[in-house]
């Protein structure tokens, strides 16, 4: 009896000696870009089924179907490929400040270039040697008060050798003690700042978004708080994001420093020069009075009432200038230039796209020198 015809197999599906693609990869790259399934699949001339397929691992693609979606993606198609490098990590949720109005595709956008950020990192590591990851863990239980996230944040500036007083770079303290720091767009004005706390290097990005000092000082240590505090099941709830606010006020101002220098009513020269002093917001300063009962809740009120009408709420005064800036990564690049090995070989050795690893370090794509005036 004759055999059965074939089944003809689509023509973006490939066959035995099709290359055998990271079906995680390709997730992870199309994510990173914000595009839907459906949208790559247009894309990429091929169809929507075959795209989730291929991130299924059910379906293998043909070697002219990866060309294609690498060009729809902008990444290497070397990229995909299995044993390429090490791990891209694990797919993590990481801490978002608000998960209601933080969109999911702005999360998964967000959430997977951290990791394609991490994986960077660890192809890194192989040329240079980064600071040994040195990061306290203290959870928290379900019945935590305020006081003891206080301690906390006393116990984590104690074993980080914290001098007294105001810190002077947030961003940086993260950077010595091993956290992997960066500062891109999110194109998001929901996401100011988020964490993911992979095992090896936990990555805090700050959005280049957005550009007051005092805020992201805060974002800082606020997302210091999530990876010393929370696990990554307990990303979204309103609790653990309180907690962290408090653990930031707590980190940045520490209690027994800060409260003989608050005032019981608002004093605006005064706390004008406590912004100056604290690199903190005249409303953390309000709301750090308040917490520690120097100021009455409705003279904070009140305060509050004042700002907005002010206009102090979107625009305080006192200008603190630019953001605090990642290093970290910039100064490895530095010093494995100094080796021989340039920035393109290295994005090369990672299989990713230039414009993505220049985003990290917080350099533009345009690699010539320039001229200051």
């Amino acid at each position: 009896m004759a055999s059965p015809p074939a089944r003809r197999q689509p023509a973006d599906v490939g066959d035995d000696a099709s290359p055998r693609i990271d079906r995680r990869r390709l997730r992870l790259a199309r994510e990173s870009r914000g595009e839907s399934q459906t949208g790559l699949a247009t894309k990429a001339g091929v169809s929507a089924a075959a795209i989730s397929q291929f991130e299924k691992g059910t379906a293998r693609p043909s070697s002219q179907t990866v060309t294609r979606i690498a060009g729809a993606l902008d990444f290497p198609p070397t990229f995909f490929e299995r044993a390429r490098g090490p791990s891209v990590g694990e797919e993590l949720d990481g801490f978002f400040r608000s998960l209601r109005s933080t969109s999911a595709t702005d999360r998964r956008r967000a959430r997977s270039r951290a990791q394609l950020l991490c994986y960077f990192t660890r192809v890194l590591e192989g040329h240079v040697q980064l600071p040994i990851l040195d990061l306290p863990r203290h959870p928290i239980g379900s019945d935590a008060i305020d006081d003891d996230v206080e301690k906390i944040a006393a116990q984590v500036r104690s074993e980080w050798k914290v001098p007294s007083g105001p810190i002077d770079d947030m961003v940086r303290l993260l950077e010595r003690h091993g956290i992997v720091a960066a500062r891109f767009s999110v194109d998001s004005e929901q996401v100011d700042a988020f964490s993911v706390p992979f095992p090896d290097r936990p990555i805090v990005v700050l959005s280049s978004d957005k550009s007051d000092r005092p805020r992201s000082r805060f974002d800082s240590a606020h997302e210091l708080g999530h990876l010393v505090m929370h696990g990554e099941e307990d990303g979204g709830s309103k609790v653990v994001e309180s907690e962290a606010h408090w653990f930031a006020a707590a980190f940045l101002m520490p209690a027994e420093e800060i409260r003989p220098m608050l005032p019981s009513l608002p004093d605006w020269s005064q706390l004008q020069e406590l912004k100056r002093t604290w690199g903190v917001s005249m409303q953390a300063l309000l709301m750090r009075a308040r917490n520690l009962r120097v100021m009455e809740p409705h003279v904070y009120v009140q305060a509050m009432k004042t700002m907005s009408a002010r206009g102090w709420r979107r625009s305080e005064p006192v200008y603190l200038g630019p953001p605090e800036m990642p290093v970290l990564l910039g100064k490895a690049i530095d010093a494995v230039e100094k080796q021989g090995v340039t920035l393109d070989v290295i994005a090369a050795s990672a299989n990713l796209p230039l414009d993505e690893v220049y985003a990290f370090i917080g350099a533009g794509t345009d690699a010539r020198p320039r001229v200051e005036i």
